[in-house]
């Protein structure tokens, strides 16, 4: 028979093995993600809100999430190399910043779930075979950037009566080549119907600005549309400056625009896109397939009125408009 002080060490060190199961069952629960970005230091609200996301569906950062973040820093080639990295670090999810980066990874990556976040076209891009059915590795929430180009030269045209030629600033290849085509096409065929001129200018990068605003100038562009590009993302405040310098007044399609000092905004909020990502990865983690969740697009658009920039630019904002916006500046 088993003695009293046989019988408590027993009981002791069965007490003591509960916990140390219970620690070793939670480190084993830790999921590791990674991010694949461009730049870490143009838009840290957006890291934030998409850890906000993780945070509202119970995972913590340190605790039972570990996020691994590489950042291209304008070096696309260093891609691949980060792709197999990633590989080898066995990572459970990765999400993806910008299209580009996107596609690159579902190139060199074809078993780990891939979660992207603010793409424009991802089926034109190739990134996914249908909305509704992705199939494959990749998945994630897309921004309708083509459908709102014609919305935002309505708005210049309601804005600034009397305008005949609106600047249309665009990045080529910043939204995939498809994509860029489309939106440019849109404006075309948006310009024809609101009966203004559209005099596009490109920019390839932050270099390219003082010329652009320039040419605009000389052509006597009388507003501006910033197209979507996750450079212009970036480059949001300079961009809002030099339209200030060269009093163009112009509309922006991220919240972000306004936030800078942009006259007006018109577009799905990317920060939300990016805390609702965090659902995908939720999913995932619980055993669905990415081929199986449909892309998620936005259905609310913000409407942002700057009225301390229109005052600058001399500019007396429609009460029709006004009464539109969702927020103004005042």
């Amino acid at each position: 028979m088993m003695d009293r002080r046989t019988f408590i060490a027993s009981v002791t060190i069965g007490l003591l093995a509960v916990p140390l199961a219970a620690q070793a069952q939670q480190a084993a629960k830790v999921a590791r993600l990674a991010y694949l970005g461009n730049d870490p230091t143009a838009s840290p609200h957006l890291l934030e809100a998409f850890r906000q996301g993780l945070r509202d569906l119970g995972y913590v950062e340190g605790r039972n999430v570990a996020i691994d973040y590489r950042f291209a820093e304008g070096k696309f080639e260093r891609l691949p190399a980060f792709a197999a990295e990633l590989v080898t670090l066995k990572v459970d999810v990765i999400l993806t910043g910008t299209v580009l980066i996107a596609v690159a990874a579902k190139q060199a990556i074809k078993t780990i779930p891939i979660v992207f976040l603010a793409v424009a076209d991802p089926v034109g891009s190739g990134l996914v075979a249908s909305l509704a059915r992705p199939g494959g590795n990749v998945t994630g929430l897309s921004v309708l950037t083509p459908e709102l180009v014609g919305k935002c030269l309505e708005l210049l045209t309601q804005a600034v009566p009397g305008v005949s030629r609106i600047a249309v600033l665009w990045e080529p290849g910043g939204g995939g080549e498809r994509t860029d085509k489309d939106m440019l096409k849109r404006a075309e065929v948006a310009g024809q119907a609101l009966g203004v001129r559209p005099q596009f200018v490109e920019a390839r990068g932050p270099a390219d600005f003082d010329k652009a605003f320039l040419d605009m100038t000389r052509a006597h562009a009388g507003a501006l549309t910033v197209l979507p590009s996750p450079m212009f993302f970036n480059e949001r405040r300079r961009l809002v400056d030099l339209a200030a310098k060269h009093r163009l007044p112009a509309v922006y399609p991220w919240r972000e625009g306004a936030d800078a000092g942009g006259l007006i905004v018109y577009g799905p909020s990317i920060a939300d896109l990016y805390r609702r990502a965090a659902t995908y990865v939720d999913k995932i983690l619980k055993g669905a397939k990415p081929g199986d969740l449909p892309v998620e697009q936005p259905t609310k658009f913000d409407l942002v009125i700057n009225l301390k920039t229109a005052k600058g630019l001399g500019l007396t904002i429609p009460p029709s408009l006004r009464q539109r916006a969702d927020q103004v500046i005042e």
